[in-house]
């Protein structure tokens, strides 16, 4: 892989970016927040027409059918932007169908997934299981009716199609308004991705027939679009803090003539920059180099949604007095690092399992 992006790329991030800066500033965030919404439908009704809903989904089932790089390139922006909403919960389960569904299953909900016509999300943390995130840990019951329960559900509120994580490690799509499906919004610190408890009891289902085969690879596409994610976000923070070191002005100067507030801006740009690649070569793993993505994913997202908190934590203390606030926007940058490094599994789970699969 070329170690750059190319000008489809660059066209596709730019494109984002724009919709972003124009849609969802931070007041916009902000009001969000008030009417404690998981971000506004309009929002989600621009991205699934600038084609992110679909934008893995193969062009026969209405699609753009490109990778998970792109899909990374998205998420990179949207976590520079904070922006509110299902993008991760949908993008994993278009994925999730997409790999593992058959030619039916793949015709009856891919082309709605695609067009942003329907919301999908993915259900896989079970409640009390620390691994739960792990498929060969899902215990759901998903024999032609579907039992059990799943916590830290993204965008469960809105969801209209669950793709839950079954025991034996395989996948079943729960339709939202089947008997027996309940879902109940949980309280979160990120303000900008809400999610929920799912509650399935005799709930009808379908596994997906390769389900058992596409769950891991589902799982470590997760990881390395919070790891995409925590990229843009820790981006943003550094930019915040340089922005108001250049500003604030103590003892007669700006704070940013400080030598040592420069030493600590420098670290924070020297979290960032270097990580991009491993983003970047984790995404292209997942596309291109199957034996090496579930370790490259492992890495990206234990690296980066450390550096991100780090660099979040980093920022608030360059806003000093103010940067611990409400009123400051980088306490909502810092949130979304908990989130991220939460998600899916900690940091030191996966450097776990990135040693394990190195053979140590």
């Amino acid at each position: 892989m070329d170690f750059g992006l190319s000008e489809e790329h660059e066209l596709l991030q730019a494109t984002v970016r724009g919709f972003a800066e124009r849609e969802c500033p931070a007041p916009v965030l902000r009001a969000q927040f008030d009417a404690e919404a998981d971000g506004s439908p309009a929002l989600w009704r621009g991205l699934a027409e600038l084609g992110v809903a679909g934008l893995a989904v193969p062009e026969a089932y209405g699609g753009a059918g490109l990778g998970l790089l792109e899909l990374a390139l998205v998420a990179e922006v949207l976590g520079h932007a904070a922006v509110p909403g299902p993008f991760l919960g949908h993008a994993l389960a278009t994925l999730a169908v997409a790999l593992g569904g058959s030619e039916a299953q793949r015709s009856a909900w891919l082309p709605s997934l695609a067009s942003g016509q329907r919301l999908g999300t993915v259900a896989f943390a079970e409640p009390g299981h620390e691994e739960g995130w792990r498929p060969e840990g899902w215990t759901a019951k998903a024999d032609g009716a579907a039992n059990g329960a799943k916590a830290f559900v993204p965008a469960a509120a809105h969801a209209d199609l669950f793709v839950v994580g079954v025991a034996g490690g395989g996948l079943a799509v729960v339709e939202r308004g089947a008997p027996g499906v309940s879902v109940e919004p949980l309280a979160g610190a990120d303000r900008t991705r809400r999610f929920g408890r799912l509650s399935l009891a005799g709930a009808p289902c379908e596994r997906l027939a390769a389900g058992a085969d596409a769950a891991p690879r589902v799982v470590d596409a997760g990881l390395v679009l919070l790891a995409a994610d925590a990229l843009g976000g820790a981006a943003r923070c550094v930019e915040a803090s340089v922005a108001y070191a250049k500003t604030r002005e103590q003892f007669g100067v700006t704070i940013g003539h400080f030598q040592a507030l420069k030493h600590q801006l420098a670290d924070m740009a020297l979290e960032v920059e270097p990580s991009r690649a491993l983003v970047w070569y984790a995404a292209h793993a997942f596309d291109a180099l199957p034996a090496e993505a579930p370790r490259a994913a492992a890495l990206a997202k234990a690296h980066l949604t450390d550096a991100f908190l780090r660099v979040a934590r980093d920022a608030v203390e360059v806003h000093g007095g103010i940067g611990f606030t409400w009123e400051c926007d980088v306490q909502i940058w810092y949130k979304r690092a908990m989130f991220d490094r939460a998600f899916l599994g900690t940091p030191a789970a996966h450097r776990e399992r990135a040693a394990r699969l190195a053979g140590w």
